[in-house]
């Protein structure tokens, strides 16, 4: 071992050790950032470059319209990503999460054809998903197939289960689906007051839960994290949860033209109708995301998939069940894999033969540019939301700023470069923490 290696691992050492003083703190940081554990970091900050270079070239970029459209795009590609974090996290892939998409939103839509009611056919098509799960993850961790091969062959067979459900009905190509409820989630919007509620309640429950880990942790006479980190943390999460909020609810047709109506024989202006709120697909997401990321942060199931994932054989050695564990994850990736043809179906209003699209690969390209490593061992529930806005934030920008013939073209070459670049970020960070010891 080198002079230079031991010197870094030395710093490492003392970087990862906790601290209540500020200065430490941010030394350590910094430290960490340069062994190679920057998490979502380039992914925040490719964000706010790319929300800036898109408000710079086309004005009705950063309009309020353009930002429910901006939530709604990107709803179905977090949730799949949020599923694939399980996965990713084992070192492991799952390629038939797209057309598992495609298959539950084909179930639920043939089971309301039938005028089944809507929370019942969408309990059907979740079983139906944890099943395909179960039955990835058993082939996987009992007959030992490698998940690429497992997957992809559903990812074939699928497509033709799909197609199958729609013929039940005789639909061909696709089936429409519109029933209210399923509808709201992305095309009807909270009402103000409710918006406002939700996200108060989440600033105080996110405060609260802060506070009181540090009280815990001081109670046991733990070093916990600086006050004034602590505090920025709080006031960062209330900006920007409240900031939003405040957008959601600005009138999108205040400026808009009243129109014109025959009343009584006579012309009249009518004002425009005001379009204001929270899309009802974020609350969902919100929840969806508190959920899972206490699976993982907080409980001892969560531990045991990063020690799975960081080394299988002394996760087993351990006493870790690692065959469970690693069932368990394929079951929430195809659970969460409908809910999200779910909110894919509200968005088109119909459930297509062709399953999920390109999902699936947004999916994947959202949870690896937000920080979660292919190789398994790293990655949190928030990684899927900001790679989800990552790629969100390209597609739709690139469809204003790129007219033409070529306008798909483009945005497919520069979401894959975005993928290519955070997959080399991660291998690069993974090599760096590899000689610094952080792995």
């Amino acid at each position: 071992m080198t002079t230079e290696t031991r010197t870094a691992r030395d710093e490492l050492a003392l970087a990862t050790v906790p601290t209540n003083d500020l200065r430490s703190f941010i030394g350590g940081y910094i430290t960490r950032i340069r062994g190679g554990d920057m998490g979502s970091l380039p992914a925040v900050a490719a964000l706010l470059v790319l929300v800036l270079i898109f408000s710079i070239f086309d004005s009705g970029f950063f309009s309020l319209s353009n930002l429910t459209s901006l939530t709604t795009q990107a709803a179905p590609g977090v949730l799949l990503a949020m599923g694939l974090i399980f996965v990713l996290l084992l070192g492991e892939i799952d390629l038939s999460a797209g057309t598992t998409s495609g298959v539950g939103a084909g179930i639920i839509a043939v089971l309301l054809f039938r005028q089944w009611p809507w929370p019942l056919a969408v309990l059907v098509a979740l079983l139906v998903g944890a099943g395909i799960g179960l039955f990835i993850g058993w082939m996987r961790a009992k007959v030992r197939v490698p998940s690429f091969v497992v997957t992809l062959a559903l990812f074939l067979a699928l497509q033709g289960v799909l197609i199958m459900v729609m013929n039940t009905v005789g639909s061909s190509g696709s089936l429409s689906y519109h029933e209210p409820v399923l509808d709201a989630l992305e095309n009807d919007l909270m009402p103000v007051w409710l918006g406002w509620v939700l996200a108060i309640a989440l600033v105080l429950g996110y405060a609260g839960v802060t506070l009181n880990r540090v009280r815990a942790r001081r109670a046991r006479g733990l070093v916990t994290e600086p006050t004034a980190v602590t505090a920025l943390k709080i006031g960062a999460t209330a900006v920007v949860v409240l900031g939003a909020t405040a957008l959601y609810n600005i009138n999108q047709n205040a400026g808009v033209a009243p129109g014109v109506a025959t009343v009584d024989g006579q012309l009249v202006h009518v004002p425009a109708p005001t379009l204001q709120g929270i899309p009802w697909v974020v609350p969902l997401i919100v929840v969806l995301v508190l959920v899972l990321a206490f699976v993982l942060n907080r409980t001892k199931y969560g531990r045991h998939i990063y020690a799975v994932g960081g080394n299988d054989e002394a996760a087993r050695r351990a006493g870790i069940r690692v065959d469970a564990v690693r069932i368990s994850v394929f079951v929430i990736c195809s659970t969460m894999a409908v809910i999200s043809g779910l909110v894919l179906g509200s968005q088109s209003g119909v459930s297509q033969q062709t399953g999920g699209g390109n999902t699936l690969l947004l999916a994947v390209g959202a949870a690896v540019v937000g920080g979660t490593s292919l190789f398994g061992g790293k990655g949190k529930i928030t990684d899927a939301v900001i790679g989800g806005l990552v790629v969100a934030v390209i597609i739709n920008g690139m469809s204003d700023l790129i007219t033409g013939k070529n306008n798909a073209a483009w945005q497919a070459i520069v979401t894959g470069a975005v993928l290519a670049l955070a997959a080399t970020v991660d291998a690069l960070s993974r090599r760096r923490a590899g000689s610094t010891g952080l792995s």
